[in-house]
């Protein structure tokens, strides 16, 4: 969102077949068959992967996965693109098309063990399933989340977001971009721009760049022995109000001997801001937080 506006993201659809009729939800639909192949590529070998595909549209991105992928499970919201979807592949016996939201699909039902695959004291190991698609801006940082909350099934997200969020996802501590969006990121995994497409690349052209991002899902949390919703939180408080510092962003959570104990043992400086911490720092503190906070109880 962009000035308090909903700023229509370019949905990942490949060049071909553009009607002349305006899209429907303010969709942009990409024409640049040479971007379309590099969306695509940036997957790697997938041959012997099933990819999930966030927001098909027409289908032309649809149409480079199915002969490379051994299954393609397209999610649409849109019920009229649904429905073109399935006929357009209702031949193409690896390709699935689903209606719905993706934020309320259930990835369990989906790609966990199916009742009566898995015999008595054998553990299946879940499928790494390679995400693709468009992520729009107002809800970039929702579908994120809920990719990272369901990571065991996932390995590779390639996804196209507005240019700004990219550098927002990205970006790197100390910078004025790094910022809750950024650390989370960072945390499930490694984050990677791979190229950025101008409004001229769709038709019709949207007001701003798209920028395409791969994120290879390893998550940090073993490494930095934090605990996966206390830290989650303990970062929602820290960045909670970004031109505030760590100690007025944390004051209300902890007693501030409680608060200034725990900075001097991270080795952090009580008016530091969040967006200046990295991870490890950012892990080191929350453990002080909470060996400080056990010891006083």
């Amino acid at each position: 969102m962009a000035n308090g506006k909903r700023v229509n993201v370019p949905r990942v659809v490949a060049a071909g077949g553009v009607r002349n009729r305006k899209p429907k939800l303010g969709q942009h639909f990409l024409t640049d068959q040479g971007a379309a192949a590099r969306i695509v590529d940036a997957l790697g070998d997938i041959s012997q992967q099933t990819v999930l595909e966030i927001g098909p549209g027409r289908g032309d991105i649809t149409s480079l996965l199915a002969p490379r992928a051994r299954r393609v499970i397209a999610i649409e919201l849109d019920r009229v693109l649904a429905a073109q979807l399935r006929m357009k592949f209702g031949t193409t016996p690896n390709v699935e098309i689903i209606e719905g939201d993706i934020l309320a699909i259930d990835f369990h039902t989906l790609f966990g063990p199916k009742p009566g695959s898995s015999r008595p004291g054998l553990t299946l190991t879940p499928e790494q399933v390679r995400v693709v698609g468009n992520l729009p801006y107002y809800i970039t940082s929702d579908i994120l989340l809920r990719l990272f909350e369901f990571r065991e099934y996932f390995s590779t997200l390639v996804i196209m977001v507005q240019r700004e969020v990219a550098d927002r996802i990205a970006a790197a501590p100390g910078g004025r971009d790094y910022g809750l969006l950024s650390a989370t990121a960072q945390l499930y995994g490694k984050v990677e721009k791979l190229f950025t497409l101008p409004p001229g690349a769709f038709a019709p052209p949207p007001k701003v760049h798209s920028t395409v991002l791969r994120l290879t899902l390893d998550s940090k949390l073993a490494r930095l022995h934090v605990p996966e919703e206390g830290f989650i939180n303990f970062l929602k408080q820290s960045f909670g109000l970004k031109r505030k510092t760590l100690w007025n962003n944390l004051k209300s959570e902890y007693e501030s001997n409680t608060l200034k104990t725990a900075l001097e043992k991270a080795g952090i400086k009580p008016n530091v801001r969040a967006e200046a911490l990295s991870l490890e720092k950012s892990a080191a503190l929350y453990r002080a937080l909470q060996g400080a906070t056990a010891s006083g109880s």
